[in-house]
C-alpha cells in the first residue's frame, strides 16, 4: 500500500502518531515479553470486551487463522453453506479444515447471504452455515439463526468487516456460535496484522486459547492439533493505541459515506447501496453499483480512475466460486448465483478512510459524475 500522495487508494490505515507508539515500544522492550499472551496482549483483550461490549474475545496473528480455528473449535465437518461474494479467506479456511464449502446465493439489496436460499442447499452432510457482514452491513441474522435451529446448524460469522457495528440489542457479534473478526492494516480497526473470536462464554475462550496455541493446556500437556495463532505484543500495542483514535476515524468515515451520496445522487448508471440502518455502523467501505444505463462499463470506469491515480478495487470480483479450484463445485455454477455474478459484474468500492479529504472526494465524484 503506497503513501504517495499522487495516487488514492481505497483504504489507508490510519496511524497515530510515532510519538504515541514509543513508550508502548519501551514497555515492550523493557520487560522482554513479546508474545505469548503478555500484559497488552491480556489489556487489549479486555478493552475489545468493553468497547464491543461482548464478553470474551481471543486474539489472533490474522483473520484467517480466527476462521480456521473457530471451525476447529466447533468440530465443522462435511459441509458449510456460505457465501461466494467474499474474500477467500472465508471459503479457504473450509479447506484448510477438510470441509467442503457449499455456495449459496446473496440478497440483491444487501449483497450478504440470502437466508431464502440456504435451506434448498442443506444436506445430511450440511454442518454449519458461515455468512459473512459484507461491507459492514449485518446479515439477517434472525431467519439464519431460525434456519439453523431448524436443523441443528451451527452459525459461524465472518464479521471481517464488521468491527463496532452495533443493531438494537448491542453488539452484531452476539449472534450466532462464533464470530471471527480481522485486524488486517485495510480494516476500520487495525494491529498491523490481527484478528479476534468473540466468544460466547469462557469455556470456549480457553478452548479457543489452546487451539491457538498449539494445544497446549499447560507445558507438559497437548490436548489438540493446534495452530501457532498468537498475537504479539506488539500487535496488541498498537491496538491498544488505535482504539483511543476509533471513534474520531468512525466519525470521519461517516462524513466521508454522506458526501460521496451527496455528490452522486442522480447521476444516471450509479447506484449507491442503501444508506446504513443499523443502529451503529462503521462505514467500512462504500461500495457502488455500475448499471448498464451509464455510459461506459464498470471496467472502463475503474481504468478511467485508475488513470487518474484513483485506484479503485473490485470488491468483490470475481467470485470465489469463479477461482479455478473452487469451479468444480456444483454449488459454484453461475446459474446458481445469478444475484451473485451480476453483483461482482457491476461493483466497485470508493476509497474511504479518515485521511481522504474533502477535495480528493470532490475530485473522484466529479470523475464518476462527468462524461
Amino acid at each position: 500500500m503506497s503513501t504517495d500522495p499522487k495516487h488514492i487508494y481505497v483504504t489507508q490505515p490510519y496511524l497515530p502518531p510515532l510519538d504515541e507508539f514509543i513508550p508502548y515500544l519501551e514497555k515492550i522492550w523493557e520487560s522482554k515479553q513479546l508474545t505469548n499472551n503478555g500484559p497488552f496482549h491480556q489489556q487489549l483483550e479486555q478493552a475489545l470486551c468493553e468497547y464491543l461490549g461482548v464478553d470474551h474475545i481471543a486474539l489472533f496473528t490474522n483473520g484467517t487463522i480466527a476462521l480456521i480455528t473457530a471451525l476447529q473449535s466447533l468440530r465443522i465437518t462435511g459441509e458449510v453453506i456460505t457465501t461466494p461474494y467474499s474474500f477467500v479467506a472465508t471459503s479457504h479456511s473450509l479447506l484448510w479444515n477438510g470441509i467442503k464449502p457449499v455456495f449459496v446465493d446473496i440478497d440483491p439489496d444487501t449483497l450478504n447471504l440470502d437466508p431464502a436460499k440456504i435451506e434448498a442447499a442443506i444436506t445430511p452432510h450440511t454442518t454449519a452455515i458461515m455468512p459473512v457482514h459484507c461491507y459492514g452491513r449485518p446479515c439477517d441474522v434472525e431467519a439464519i439463526q431460525t434456519i439453523a435451529d431448524n436443523y441443528n446448524l451451527k452459525v459461524i460469522y465472518d464479521g471481517a468487516h464488521a468491527f463496532g457495528v452495533r443493531d438494537a440489542g448491542g453488539s452484531i457479534f452476539r449472534h450466532g456460535d462464533l464470530s471471527v473478526l480481522s485486524f488486517h492494516a485495510t480494516k476500520v480497526f487495525n494491529t498491523f496484522e490481527g484478528g479476534a473470536i468473540v466468544c460466547p462464554d469462557a469455556k470456549t475462550k480457553t478452548r479457543i486459547d489452546h487451539l491457538k496455541n498449539f494445544g497446549f493446556v499447560d507445558e507438559l500437556a497437548v490436548v489438540a492439533p493446534g495452530i501457532n495463532g498468537k498475537m504479539s505484543e506488539i500487535n496488541a500495542a498498537f491496538g491498544l493505541l488505535q482504539l483511543k483514535h476509533i471513534d474520531m476515524a468512525l466519525g470521519r468515515r461517516k462524513e466521508i459515506d454522506a458526501a460521496y451520496r451527496q455528490r452522486l445522487e442522480g447521476v444516471a448508471g450509479i447506484r449507491c447501496m442503501q444508506a446504513h440502518r443499523e443502529n451503529v455502523p462503521n462505514f467500512a467501505y462504500f461500495p457502488i453499483l455500475v448499471d448498464s444505463d451509464y455510459p461506459i462499463s464498470r471496467d472502463g470506469l475503474h481504468q478511467k480512475l485508475k488513470d487518474k491515480g484513483i485506484h479503485l478495487r473490485r470488491y468483490f470480483y470475481p467470485l470465489i466460486s469463479d477461482f479455478s479450484m473452487y469451479r468444480g463445485l456444483p454449488s459454484a455454477h453461475q446459474d446458481n448465483l445469478p444475484v451473485a455474478v451480476a453483483a461482482a459484474q457491476k461493483i466497485l468500492c470508493l476509497p474511504i478512510y479518515p485521511a481522504l479529504d474533502d477535495a480528493q472526494i470532490e475530485t473522484i465524484a466529479q470523475l464518476i459524475a462527468v462524461q
